[in-house]
């Protein structure tokens, strides 16, 4: 039997990077999959055909995870199509980087709004769910940088940090109805974002890395999979670090 058969997964911002190597590794494992993105567009309607492949049942959602009021509608309407909840993956993130005496209001709000305020929205909407059903997985995407901080990100460490400390909360709060929530810290991963740094930038992180090399949005789908699947029933509250050792 896959690892997360019959189980049905929300993804948010699943279109493009580790958002999309989870909803794959996951529809690969059996998940039937509901991811959101802001928009349905031409890319996230591949993605979908992508997902279909597997043989599992999967839809794609226009959704601002920023909205309250749109986020608890959209949840309401996963609900009516799928029945249930499993596993919610906390994934949708931006970046406005900046030093802080430079950093606009703007450039805070936007980053905490939708790397921060998105899981509050999903949580809010799926936890009665889970607790219904006594039992569901929840991952949010942090940070290294929501570890360890990083100049120029304040915006974006503090977002990552909070999503460290949402998980912890929720571990604490929803534990006795049978729901887990757990933290996932990424380093540096090669991605679209990051595919834009020069040369010498990468060729820098990688000595800062024992492993000596950046990790792929795979290497986090794989640590998805597990903490979405029973093989981690006992773990909660944990925030894990895949960063090929780079913070130890």
């Amino acid at each position: 039997m896959k690892l997360l058969e019959g189980k049905t997964a929300i993804i948010t911002g699943a279109a493009r990077g580790i958002g999309k190597a989870i909803a794959l590794k996951f529809a690969e494992q059996g998940a039937n999959i509901a991811f959101t993105d802001l928009n349905i567009d031409e890319n996230a309607q591949n993605t979908e055909k992508e997902i279909a492949a597997f043989g599992v049942k999967v839809k794609g959602y226009a959704s601002n995870a920023a909205d309250f009021e749109q986020t608890h509608n959209v949840v309401a309407e996963i609900v009516k199509d799928f029945g249930s909840v499993d596993i919610l993956v906390n994934n949708a993130g931006i970046t406005k980087d900046g030093l802080m005496m430079r950093m606009s209001e703007a450039q805070w709000d936007a980053v905490i709004n939708v790397n921060l305020k998105s899981a509050f929205n999903f949580i809010h909407a799926c936890t009665p769910i889970m607790a219904k059903q006594r039992k569901g997985s929840i991952i949010n995407m942090s940070s290294v940088v929501g570890v360890h901080g990083n100049a120029g990100q304040s915006n974006y460490s503090a977002s990552k940090a909070g999503m460290i400390g949402l998980a912890k909360s929720i571990a604490n709060e929803m534990g006795s109805r049978g729901i887990r929530a757990n933290a996932v810290a990424p380093g540096f991963i090669i991605t679209e974002m990051t595919a834009q740094l020069s040369d010498a930038v990468k060729e820098e992180w990688n000595k800062k890395i024992p492993l000596r090399r950046g990790g792929t949005p795979e290497d986090v789908a794989d640590l998805c999979v597990f903490l979405g699947s029973d093989m981690s029933s006992y773990i909660s509250g944990q925030v894990i670090q895949i960063d090929g050792g780079m913070n130890m």
